[in-house]
Protein backbone atom coordinates (compact mmCIF):
# COMPACT_ATOMS: atom_id res chain seq x y z
CA UNK A 1 0.00 0.00 0.00
CA UNK A 2 1.23 3.50 -0.82
CA UNK A 3 1.59 6.25 1.77
CA UNK A 4 -1.71 7.42 3.21
CA UNK A 5 -2.87 10.99 2.83
CA UNK A 6 -2.47 12.83 6.15
CA UNK A 7 -5.83 13.19 7.87
CA UNK A 8 -7.48 10.51 5.74
CA UNK A 9 -9.90 8.03 7.28
CA UNK A 10 -7.46 5.13 7.39
CA UNK A 11 -4.65 7.33 8.72
CA UNK A 12 -6.83 8.35 11.67
CA UNK A 13 -7.56 4.77 12.81
CA UNK A 14 -5.65 3.14 15.64
CA UNK A 15 -3.71 -0.07 14.80
CA UNK A 16 -6.42 -2.15 16.52
CA UNK A 17 -9.24 -0.39 14.63
CA UNK A 18 -7.43 -0.79 11.36
CA UNK A 19 -6.75 -4.48 11.95
CA UNK A 20 -10.43 -5.10 12.71
CA UNK A 21 -11.50 -3.18 9.60
CA UNK A 22 -9.13 -5.18 7.39
CA UNK A 23 -10.38 -8.45 8.91
CA UNK A 24 -13.96 -7.58 7.95
CA UNK A 25 -13.24 -6.58 4.34
CA UNK A 26 -11.62 -7.92 1.20
CA UNK A 27 -9.25 -6.34 -1.30
CA UNK A 28 -10.50 -5.41 -4.78
CA UNK A 29 -8.59 -4.04 -7.77
CA UNK A 30 -9.81 -1.43 -10.25
CA UNK A 31 -8.32 -0.36 -13.57
CA UNK A 32 -7.84 3.28 -14.55
CA UNK A 33 -11.21 4.73 -15.53
CA UNK A 34 -13.21 1.91 -13.94
CA UNK A 35 -16.17 2.99 -11.81
CA UNK A 36 -16.43 1.95 -8.18
CA UNK A 37 -19.86 3.55 -7.76
CA UNK A 38 -22.33 4.96 -10.27
CA UNK A 39 -24.55 7.95 -9.59
CA UNK A 40 -28.15 6.91 -8.96
CA UNK A 41 -27.46 3.23 -8.29
CA UNK A 42 -28.54 1.59 -5.04
CA UNK A 43 -25.44 -0.46 -4.22
CA UNK A 44 -24.46 -0.08 -0.59
CA UNK A 45 -20.91 -1.34 -0.23
CA UNK A 46 -18.12 0.83 1.16
CA UNK A 47 -14.55 1.21 -0.09
CA UNK A 48 -11.38 2.35 1.64
CA UNK A 49 -8.79 3.44 -0.90
CA UNK A 50 -5.51 1.59 -0.29
CA UNK A 51 -3.61 2.50 -3.46
CA UNK A 52 -4.19 4.94 -6.29
CA UNK A 53 -6.52 7.92 -6.58
CA UNK A 54 -10.19 8.26 -7.38
CA UNK A 55 -12.45 11.09 -8.48
CA UNK A 56 -16.04 11.78 -7.54
CA UNK A 57 -18.12 13.50 -10.21
CA UNK A 58 -21.59 14.06 -11.62
CA UNK A 59 -22.52 14.26 -15.28
CA UNK A 60 -23.56 17.70 -16.47
CA UNK A 61 -26.97 18.11 -18.06
CA UNK A 62 -25.42 19.26 -21.35
CA UNK A 63 -22.51 16.82 -21.34
CA UNK A 64 -19.17 16.55 -19.58
CA UNK A 65 -18.30 15.95 -15.96
CA UNK A 66 -18.63 18.18 -12.93
CA UNK A 67 -15.68 17.07 -10.80
CA UNK A 68 -16.63 17.14 -7.13
CA UNK A 69 -13.55 15.81 -5.36
CA UNK A 70 -10.29 13.90 -5.73
CA UNK A 71 -9.51 11.27 -3.11
CA UNK A 72 -6.15 9.70 -2.30
CA UNK A 73 -4.92 6.65 -0.37
CA UNK A 74 -6.70 6.22 2.95
CA UNK A 75 -9.97 7.85 1.83
CA UNK A 76 -13.33 6.38 2.77
CA UNK A 77 -15.68 6.14 -0.21
CA UNK A 78 -19.39 5.37 -0.46
CA UNK A 79 -20.15 5.60 3.24
CA UNK A 80 -23.15 7.94 2.90
CA UNK A 81 -25.21 5.53 0.77
CA UNK A 82 -24.25 2.70 3.14
CA UNK A 83 -25.55 4.69 6.09
CA UNK A 84 -28.73 6.29 4.70
CA UNK A 85 -29.64 3.61 2.15
CA UNK A 86 -30.36 6.15 -0.61
CA UNK A 87 -29.02 6.01 -4.21
CA UNK A 88 -25.45 7.09 -4.90
CA UNK A 89 -25.14 10.87 -5.10
CA UNK A 90 -22.11 10.78 -7.44
CA UNK A 91 -20.04 8.50 -9.61
CA UNK A 92 -16.62 7.49 -8.26
CA UNK A 93 -14.00 6.23 -10.71
CA UNK A 94 -10.33 5.26 -10.46
CA UNK A 95 -7.97 7.87 -11.94
CA UNK A 96 -5.17 5.29 -12.04
CA UNK A 97 -4.89 1.58 -11.17
CA UNK A 98 -6.39 1.39 -7.69
CA UNK A 99 -6.75 -1.05 -4.83
CA UNK A 100 -9.50 -0.80 -2.24
CA UNK A 101 -10.66 -2.57 0.89
CA UNK A 102 -14.32 -3.40 0.26
CA UNK A 103 -16.98 -3.96 2.94
CA UNK A 104 -20.70 -4.51 2.64
CA UNK A 105 -22.96 -1.97 4.30
CA UNK A 106 -23.72 -4.49 7.04
CA UNK A 107 -20.03 -5.14 7.68
CA UNK A 108 -19.32 -1.42 7.78
CA UNK A 109 -22.14 -0.68 10.21
CA UNK A 110 -21.03 -3.57 12.44
CA UNK A 111 -17.53 -2.07 12.46
CA UNK A 112 -18.94 1.30 13.55
CA UNK A 113 -20.99 -0.33 16.31
CA UNK A 114 -17.84 -2.03 17.59
CA UNK A 115 -15.80 1.19 17.52
CA UNK A 116 -17.82 4.17 18.64
CA UNK A 117 -14.84 6.53 18.29
CA UNK A 118 -14.78 5.89 14.54
CA UNK A 119 -18.33 7.21 14.18
CA UNK A 120 -17.11 10.52 15.57
CA UNK A 121 -14.23 10.50 13.07
CA UNK A 122 -16.69 10.02 10.22
CA UNK A 123 -18.93 12.83 11.50
CA UNK A 124 -15.93 15.14 11.59
CA UNK A 125 -14.86 14.04 8.10
CA UNK A 126 -18.34 14.69 6.68
CA UNK A 127 -18.42 18.10 8.34
CA UNK A 128 -15.10 18.95 6.69
CA UNK A 129 -16.47 17.92 3.30
CA UNK A 130 -19.60 20.04 3.76
CA UNK A 131 -17.48 23.03 4.78
CA UNK A 132 -15.27 22.51 1.74
CA UNK A 133 -18.35 22.34 -0.51
CA UNK A 134 -19.66 25.59 1.01
CA UNK A 135 -16.27 27.26 0.47
CA UNK A 136 -16.19 26.21 -3.18
CA UNK A 137 -19.71 27.59 -3.74
CA UNK A 138 -18.52 30.93 -2.37
CA UNK A 139 -15.50 30.81 -4.69
CA UNK A 140 -17.75 30.59 -7.76
CA UNK A 141 -19.26 33.95 -6.88
CA UNK A 142 -16.05 35.69 -5.83
CA UNK A 143 -13.38 34.60 -8.32
CA UNK A 144 -13.00 34.44 -12.08
CA UNK A 145 -11.77 31.30 -13.85
CA UNK A 146 -8.09 32.20 -13.34
CA UNK A 147 -8.61 32.64 -9.61
CA UNK A 148 -10.47 29.34 -9.31
CA UNK A 149 -7.80 27.52 -11.33
CA UNK A 150 -5.12 29.00 -9.04
CA UNK A 151 -7.04 27.77 -5.99
CA UNK A 152 -7.30 24.22 -7.33
CA UNK A 153 -3.61 24.19 -8.29
CA UNK A 154 -2.70 25.25 -4.76
CA UNK A 155 -4.83 22.39 -3.38
CA UNK A 156 -3.29 19.88 -5.78
CA UNK A 157 0.25 21.06 -5.04
CA UNK A 158 -0.28 20.77 -1.30
CA UNK A 159 -1.96 17.35 -1.49
CA UNK A 160 -0.18 15.69 -4.42
CA UNK A 161 2.99 17.74 -4.89
CA UNK A 162 6.57 16.51 -4.74
CA UNK A 163 9.76 18.65 -4.89
CA UNK A 164 10.97 19.33 -8.41
CA UNK A 165 14.69 19.92 -8.90
CA UNK A 166 14.68 21.80 -12.17
CA UNK A 167 15.73 25.46 -11.82
CA UNK A 168 12.63 27.68 -12.15
CA UNK A 169 12.27 30.07 -15.05
CA UNK A 170 13.78 33.55 -14.82
CA UNK A 171 10.36 35.08 -14.19
CA UNK A 172 9.64 32.71 -11.30
CA UNK A 173 13.19 33.09 -10.00
CA UNK A 174 13.09 36.87 -9.77
CA UNK A 175 12.05 36.85 -6.11
CA UNK A 176 14.66 34.36 -4.88
CA UNK A 177 14.04 30.95 -6.48
CA UNK A 178 11.09 29.42 -4.61
CA UNK A 179 10.99 25.63 -4.46
CA UNK A 180 9.27 24.13 -7.48
CA UNK A 181 6.64 21.42 -6.95
CA UNK A 182 5.48 18.81 -9.46
CA UNK A 183 1.84 17.79 -9.13
CA UNK A 184 1.79 14.00 -9.38
CA UNK A 185 -1.93 13.73 -10.12
CA UNK A 186 -2.59 13.36 -13.85
CA UNK A 187 -5.55 15.70 -14.29
CA UNK A 188 -6.71 16.63 -17.80
CA UNK A 189 -7.83 20.15 -18.71
CA UNK A 190 -11.36 18.79 -19.12
CA UNK A 191 -11.29 17.42 -15.57
CA UNK A 192 -9.84 20.67 -14.21
CA UNK A 193 -12.53 22.61 -16.07
CA UNK A 194 -15.20 20.40 -14.50
CA UNK A 195 -13.68 21.03 -11.08
CA UNK A 196 -13.62 24.83 -11.32
CA UNK A 197 -16.96 25.12 -13.12
CA UNK A 198 -15.58 26.72 -16.27
CA UNK A 199 -15.22 25.82 -19.93
CA UNK A 200 -12.12 24.07 -21.22
CA UNK A 201 -11.29 27.22 -23.19
CA UNK A 202 -11.48 29.39 -20.05
CA UNK A 203 -9.20 26.97 -18.17
CA UNK A 204 -6.73 26.91 -21.07
CA UNK A 205 -6.64 30.72 -21.03
CA UNK A 206 -6.16 30.75 -17.24
CA UNK A 207 -3.24 28.31 -17.49
CA UNK A 208 -1.64 30.49 -20.19
CA UNK A 209 -1.94 33.50 -17.88
CA UNK A 210 -0.29 31.64 -15.00
CA UNK A 211 2.45 30.31 -17.29
CA UNK A 212 3.15 33.79 -18.65
CA UNK A 213 3.68 35.03 -15.10
CA UNK A 214 6.21 32.24 -14.56
CA UNK A 215 4.25 30.65 -11.72
CA UNK A 216 3.60 27.31 -13.40
CA UNK A 217 4.82 25.10 -16.24
CA UNK A 218 2.49 22.70 -18.04
CA UNK A 219 2.75 19.75 -20.40
CA UNK A 220 0.47 16.88 -21.37
CA UNK A 221 -1.29 15.97 -18.11
CA UNK A 222 1.59 17.58 -16.23
CA UNK A 223 1.77 20.67 -14.04
CA UNK A 224 4.85 22.04 -12.26
CA UNK A 225 4.30 24.88 -9.80
CA UNK A 226 7.30 27.19 -9.70
CA UNK A 227 5.89 29.78 -7.27
CA UNK A 228 3.32 28.33 -4.88
CA UNK A 229 3.22 31.48 -2.75
CA UNK A 230 2.33 33.62 -5.77
CA UNK A 231 -0.49 31.20 -6.62
CA UNK A 232 -1.74 31.40 -3.03
CA UNK A 233 -1.72 35.20 -3.10
CA UNK A 234 -3.66 35.20 -6.36
CA UNK A 235 -6.11 32.60 -5.01
CA UNK A 236 -6.97 34.90 -2.10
Amino acid sequence: MTALEPGSFLAELTPAERADLEARGRVREFDRGEALFIEGERSSWVAVLLKGRAKAFSYREHGGEALLAVRGPGALLGEVAAIDGLPRSATVAAMEPAQVLALTAEEFRAFLQAHGRVSILIMRMLCQRWRDADRKRVEFGMFDATGRVAQRLVELAERFGVPYDRVPSAAANAGGAPQSVRITLNLSQEELAGWVGASREAVSKALRTLRRRGWIETGRRRVIVHDLQALKRHAR
